[in-house]
């Protein structure tokens, strides 16, 4: 990509350029925190406690704040880091990208140093991604460079009330909403296929192709941006529901979004949180309680550990390619991609990986390939391990939200470690009472002195792989992000927990021997294969 195509899609994609052109009031929707109508949240003047850290709600915060850096910060430490998050280089899959996307998905030989999960479907890590993006954005520190996370502010609300979803409600927000219907969020199309048929759903864009949405990370690829329209026509559906049942506006809205919580909430706690930790850790919390996330109501903030280091397990889990929908070329034939291919210039009109930021009408998500329907279609995530897709180290500019180098995921990931001087994995486990991975266990970073004292990311990655066979976290990471995900939740005063415990999912449910699940959420949001098929049979 040459230095004009990079400046052009700085331009695009950078929280710069969304503010920009969406201006004053659409910049209030990228990053900011508060809800409206029966979510207003009042700014909080209180100290958030924990037995380990004080902070509040609107900046970073420490679950070990006495802690010791893993490392001092110096041109060795930045340089060894570097060397290991490099291409080709130690956390490097080698997966075979000459071989094309779909092989990559059909022939698992090509991708040796990268197995499947069998416990996961593809879906697993981008529904991860939607809730790292509802809780957590660092949206002033630079990598590598000391920042102290207790002044360092968090542009969303440390809250699962999906934020990033309806920024600041129809009246903060209106750009997010239908001008006409302001109880709906706007939700608009791909486009008509060259045969006359319809496409399918899209977020509202801009001229530019510049998604107008409560996040701007929610369009950094296909499938987080299909997430982002899922909820919309959840929401939407909902809204029409309560209007069967006589409700108005803004009734109607409040109704809504409580419901499209709830049953978020509810995903998270009975289906997504078991499968990133296992379902004996998120028991263990719920029972015993919370050990050191330890934020009563109203108390919530973000932990730079779970931030920084533990929650960012799931790129570990991305494939290097995917199989986006079944018919969505115009000739009726699957369109596959690599998640990103630096090949691709800016200027393509479509282009052929799957990153976000661009409307044709095959740009669209068929969710079998990412959830089980049941029908024989569903692909797998990686497994949990130290070893990461080959296209994770070259992301396009449009995927990075702060628009800065390096482009490489894991030596960025890395590099944070330095920004939030982030104590090492070994004096974590030792602070939590539990037995730390020993040096022999990581003695492939004693070429780069990490071995006694390791990044808390690469331990998590690396205790996975050990102790969980890479199907899951495991004890250090698995409880940090049990306790912070179940302590938002619990700390929530608007949530299911707090409301209404005795709740339960109203939409129909497939399998009631499982219950609520992911693909009942997509049906009853209208983007399930099967309603897809009877929109454009052609394409679906």
């Amino acid at each position: 990509m040459s230095t004009t195509d990079e400046q052009s899609e700085s331009s695009r994609y950078s929280r710069r350029g969304f503010l920009k052109r969406a201006g004053a009031g659409a910049g209030a929707v990228a990053v900011g925190g508060g809800v409206a109508g029966a979510f207003s949240r009042p700014v909080q003047a209180a100290r958030a406690r924990s037995l380990f850290a004080s902070t509040t709600s609107q900046t970073f915060g420490r679950l070990f704040p006495k802690l010791e850096a893993f490392a001092p910060v110096s041109d060795g430490v930045t340089k060894s880091l570097l060397a290991l998050g490099a291409q080709g280089g130690l956390l490097d899959a080698q997966d075979q990208l000459s071989a094309g996307p779909i092989a990559l998905i059909t022939n698992p030989a090509l991708s040796v140093n990268n197995p499947d999960n069998p416990t996961h479907t593809a879906g697993t890590h981008f529904v991860g991604q939607f809730i790292d993006h509802d809780i957590t954005f660092d949206t002033s520190s630079r990598l590598g460079q000391t920042t102290d996370p207790f002044t360092s502010p968090n542009g969303r609300t440390p809250v699962l009330d999906l934020d990033s979803v309806y920024g600041n409600g129809p009246t903060g927000s209106s750009a997010l909403y239908n001008s006409t219907d302001p109880a709906k969020l706007r939700i608009e199309s791909g486009g008509s296929y060259q045969d006359g048929t319809s496409g399918f759903e899209d977020v509202p864009r801009m001229s530019d192709g510049t998604a107008i949405i409560g996040d701007p990370r929610n369009d950094e690829h296909m499938m987080i941006a299909g997430l982002q329209c899922a909820f919309i026509k959840f929401h939407n559906r909902q809204v029409d529901d309560a209007r069967t049942n006589g409700a108005t506006y803004p009734d109607d809205y409040n109704q809504a979004r409580q419901l499209t919580t709830w049953h978020y909430h509810w995903m998270v706690l009975h289906e997504f949180l078991p499968l990133f930790v296992g379902s004996d850790m998120v028991n263990d919390v719920l029972k015993n309680g919370r050990r050191f996330y330890t934020v009563g109501l109203g108390q919530a903030f973000m932990p730079v550990e779970f931030q920084g280091a533990c929650y960012r397990f799931g790129h570990s889990m991305v494939r290097p390619s995917y199989r986006a929908n079944l018919k969505g070329n115009n000739d009726g034939s699957p369109f596959f991609g690599f998640i990103f291919d630096p090949g691709q210039n800016s200027a393509t009109a479509d282009p052929t990986d799957l990153r976000g930021g661009f409307r044709t009408p095959r740009r669209f998500i068929g969710w079998q390939t990412f959830f089980d329907f049941g029908d024989g279609q569903v692909k797998r995530n990686k497994q949990i391990d130290t070893h990461i897709s080959t296209p994770l180290f070259t992301l396009p500019l449009g995927a990075i939200a702060s628009h800065d180098q390096p482009t490489v995921l894991p030596q960025r990931n890395l590099l944070r470690h330095l920004t939030w001087s982030m104590p090492s994995g070994q004096s974590v486990a030792k602070a939590m009472g539990i037995t730390p991975l020993t040096k022999q266990n990581l003695s492939e970073l004693k070429p780069y002195d990490f071995d006694t004292s390791t990044p808390l990311w690469y331990y998590a990655l690396k205790e996975a792989q050990l102790l969980a066979s890479g199907l899951h976290l495991g004890p250090v990471a698995g409880r940090i992000v049990a306790e912070v995900l179940i302590g938002l939740i619990q700390s929530d005063p608007s949530s299911y927990l707090n409301v209404n415990r005795s709740w339960t999912p109203t939409v129909p449910i497939k399998n009631t021997t499982v219950g609520f699940q992911m693909i009942d959420f997509l049906t009853y949001a209208g983007v399930d294969p099967a309603t897809r098929h009877a929109q454009n049979p052609t394409h679906a």
